[in-house]
């Protein structure tokens, strides 16, 4: 399995649809790599050096190496390969929405709309995503904060919420000082649109 590519960048090239190709000269060989819009952005201009997680699939036909910027967009990668009825290009195009953080707090919220959104995937496969890849993801909130007790605090579980996407409790808590919102999932989204200013 090749697990990482690291060496110079021969070519970087946009996809229509979603993502593009990253081409990496790896000491003479250039190894051609699909990659995520969010990958896309990282990747510094022709010559410089460059370092991306992989994962290569084997079919047939081609053997299709699959270049990310982090190791947490590979797994999201590998955990939406094992829904049904997503293969890599869709998964590519799942990942081209939006950054790791914010795809697994849409996963946390439930949000079928912004899986929907992506080309390829009806409402069936965005609600299989967020129920099979929930708990994989480890980003489960309670279906329904408000109803779980009465004593329970939005923000309380907001915060843990964003702990749970990697945040620290001091980056989680700086997120949502002033953050507008009455539910949990109000609070998480308002948090991490402040985060990607």
């Amino acid at each position: 399995m090749i697990a990482l590519v690291r060496g110079e960048v021969a070519g970087r090239r946009p996809s229509p649809t979603s993502g593009g190709e990253v081409v990496v000269d790896v000491a003479g060989v250039g190894y051609r790599l699909a990659v995520s819009n969010e990958t896309l952005r990282q990747v510094p201009a022709v010559g410089k050096p460059v370092t991306l997680h992989s994962h290569l699939i084997v079919r047939d036909d081609a053997l299709q190496l699959y270049g990310f910027a982090t190791e947490e967009e590979r797994d999201l990668f590998l955990m939406l390969l094992g829904v049904q009825s997503v293969g890599p290009k869709v998964a590519l195009a799942v990942l081209s929405g939006a950054p790791p953080r914010e795809l697994l707090a849409a996963l946390a919220a439930g949000d079928v709309a912004r899986f929907q959104a992506v080309p390829g995937i009806g409402k069936r496969t965005a609600e299989r995503i967020i129920v099979e890849l929930r708990e994989k993801a480890g980003v489960t909130l309670p279906d329904d904060a408000s109803s779980v007790s009465a004593a329970t605090d939005p923000r309380s579980v907001a915060r843990e919420g964003l702990i749970g996407l990697g945040y620290s409790v001091q980056e989680a808590e700086a997120l949502l000082d002033g953050a507008p919102g009455e539910t949990a999932e109000e609070l998480i989204a308002s948090a991490l649109r402040t985060a990607r200013r």
